[in-house]
């Protein structure tokens, strides 16, 4: 752990050190050279969209969307697509990180994401559990958001099984010199982040932190408490620096250091967890005629959670160290082929290995019961090739893909508290090649109106954390199995955007996405489940929004409607919906701009009826609730900001298993003051 963590100071000095490099030597050149250099504009992003991206089911979050949600949590900001969710209900202030996984499509069924998330291109998903951390990603930082449902893995990497969510980082442009806010709610939690900008050289540097704490509020429903019940407390920070310079006119580097620390307590006293991180990456982007794409990045992160009886409110799991590597980069490259022509070649490569410490504990005696020890390597190798074609209002794309995967080195460990070995488990390695592909079409009919058709593959590895690591959420067991194959998608959409003006946009897609080999936990028996391959989960359905702008008024909607199943020939849940999967998502918002910077948004989300456990046993019943969102300039760059969460106070049952429940973020108020953009 300590030597991964040198590794990532070491790569973010170097590329610190790459920026100011360039800039002293610039201020070497005579004035002669100056007064012809070329005007060189840095922008701090990858490569521009290509012409067929608008084949699949795209959606954007600007900034001020962003910006301006009800709980101030990039979740509930990419909430605003329907079809995106997470494996609980519950936002990253009361939910255990672990359980963290984000998807879209109802193609969920477990804690791991199926949609690949990606900061500034860089992967976000933990190396060992395959979780978001969501506290270290503060929406004040970015730009935008493109959410791409379905889609495929293409260019992106394997793991874009559901789609891809690619969040971009805001330049000091967008930032301004200095800005930040404090909010404090009506729990005495508080909220507060801050940032400065500036220039360096032709480009550009900035230095971010954000720090959330809170009390918290009581998950367990007040007929079920007892004296070791808690608040759903939280306690976490980040901290990031990025920086942008030329190299050429064409050329820039790009050099970004993150590092974060998240602290929980859930439903009892001393139930803690922790999720820690330290990342690095490195990018280098070309725009010139041979446009290209290389990132390198290093993460070290680690996990540890307790596990509190819920008879007997002792711990029973100490799950003390989880530390866990990612290691990866990707290179592509655009040949000139002609302007009607975009063609792209590349590859990419991610390597996750971690292991876990934890020690099993005896309720009654207090007695340490075993100790244990696990992990392994997975590694994927990508070669990728797609390209666009545009034919008049026709334009076509196709790509295909290959992936060499890896699992290896995995092993189960179990000893007593006296060293004795009580289990010992070595696990074959295994690799082998996996081809994708996707294509569709764009046709532009005039008038704003575009018809678009797609069809893809697509390839997730199953996480160290679902190969070799049990869990428990009392009283039910959920065994690991090392096992697992790739899961594979299969998939294909149609849709109209219509687009006529600025004020009125449309967007309808039917869709089709079958995921065969999907990792469920399956029931075995009242008090245990595995995670196994069933045959298949099926998602079929349909994805509208639309916005429209009435002057300084907007209203904005997103709805999904999703017949997903799981399907395996003479099982139990054949025929069932997955887990956590709801048939309806949908949202609205009304939004009104006042002044150079005044707004009131109010939203209103739905989030259908759903099954805790694959047999559809216990239910968590729809929810509709109402967030606010206010901001009134004060004076010169300083606003009074007013938010509201769940207004109704409606009970949002996130867990609900053989009837021990657990509730979602009550009705909060905030307020506080928002200075800058």
């Amino acid at each position: 752990m300590r030597q991964t963590f040198r590794s990532s100071l070491y790569v973010t000095i170097a590329g610190l050190a790459a920026i100011w490099a360039p800039n002293a030597l610039a201020q070497e050149t005579d004035a002669d050279a100056e007064e012809e250099a070329t005007l060189i504009v840095v922008t701090g992003e990858g490569l521009d969209q290509t012409p067929a991206s608008p084949a699949y089911d795209t959606q954007v979050i600007d900034r001020e969307q962003l910006v301006s949600t009800s709980s101030g949590r990039i979740e509930d900001a990419l909430a605003s697509v329907a079809g995106f969710q997470q494996f609980r209900r519950s936002d990253s202030r009361s939910s255990n990180p672990s359980a963290q996984g984000a998807t879209l499509r109802s193609l969920g069924g477990n804690a791991t994401s199926r949609a690949l998330v990606l900061l500034d291109g860089v992967p976000m998903a933990d190396p060992f559990f395959g979780f978001i951390p969501f506290t270290a990603i503060a929406p004040e930082r970015l730009s935008e958001v493109r959410v791409t449902r379905g889609g495929g893995s293409g260019p992106f990497g394997a793991g874009a099984l559901a789609g891809t969510i690619e969040l971009d980082s805001a330049d000091a442009a967008t930032l301004g010199g200095f800005g930040g806010h404090l909010y404090a709610n009506d729990r005495s939690g508080t909220e507060s982040a801050a940032h400065v900008a500036g220039d360096l050289g032709g480009g550009f540097g900035v230095i971010s932190g954000r720090w959330d704490r809170d009390k918290g509020f009581f998950t367990t429903p007040p007929a079920d408490r007892v004296d070791a019940s808690a608040r759903a407390a939280y306690d976490s920070w980040s901290v990031q620096a990025r920086g942008v310079t030329p190299i050429s006119d064409s050329v820039e580097l790009q050099a970004r250091g993150l590092v974060y620390d998240d602290r929980r307590t859930l439903r009892f006293d001393d139930a803690d967890s922790s999720s820690t991180g330290q990342d690095a990456s490195l990018r280098l982007v070309g725009r010139g005629d041979w446009q290209f794409d290389a990132l390198a990045y290093v993460q070290a992160r680690n996990f540890t959670n307790i596990v509190i009886s819920s008879t007997r409110f002792v711990p029973v799991l100490d799950q003390r160290n989880t530390p866990s590597t990612g290691l990866g980069g990707k290179f592509e490259i655009r040949p000139p082929v002609g302007d009607s022509n975009v063609l792209r070649l590349g590859m990419d490569y991610r390597r996750s290995d971690g292991e876990l410490f934890e020690t099993a504990i005896s309720a009654f005696t207090g007695a340490v019961r075993e100790r244990r020890n696990a992990g392994g390597t997975n590694t994927d190798l990508g070669f990728f090739i797609e390209d666009d074609l545009q034919l008049g209002p026709l334009t076509l794309t196709a790509g295909a893909r290959l992936d060499r995967y890896t699992i290896r080195d995995g092993f189960y460990v179990a000893r007593s508290d006296d060293g004795a070995v009580l289990v010992e488990d070595r696990f074959a390695d295994r690799s082998g090649w996996d081809e994708s592909f996707r294509g569709g079409a764009v046709f532009d009919a005039g008038g704003g109106l575009s018809l678009r058709a797609a069809a893809y593959t697509g390839l997730r590895l199953p996480t160290l954390n679902e190969l070799y690591r049990p869990f428990v959420v009392f009283p039910v067991t959920t065994n690991a199995n090392a096992a697992l194959e790739n899961e594979r998608l299969e998939g294909f959409e149609a849709g109209i955007d219509f687009a006529p003006g600025e004020a009125f946009d449309l967007s309808l897609t039917a869709f089709q996405n079958r995921v065969e080999g999907a990792i469920a936990n399956v029931t075995l028996d009242p008090v245990t489940r595995q995670r196994r391959n069933i045959d298949a989960i099926e998602a079929r359905g349909i994805e509208a929004s639309l916005g429209l702008a009435l002057g300084d008024l907007r209203f904005d909607g997103s709805l999904a409607y999703t017949d997903a199943e799981s399907q395996q020939d003479g099982a139990e849940f054949d025929g069932n919906r997955p887990s956590q999967t709801p048939a309806w998502v949908g949202g609205a918002t009304v939004s009104y701009r006042f002044g150079q910077s005044g707004l009131v948004a109010a939203n209103l989300r739905h989030v259908g009826r759903q099954f805790e456990d694959d047999l559809e046993s216990d239910v968590l019943p729809a929810v509709t609730t109402l967030g606010l969102f206010a901001q009134v300039p004060v004076t010169g760059d300083a606003s009074l900001v007013l938010r509201g969460e769940n207004l109704t106070d409606e009970d949002i049952v996130t867990r609900n298993q053989g009837g021990s429940i657990d509730y979602g973020t009550p009705r909060t108020v905030w307020i506080g003051i928002r200075i800058g953009g």
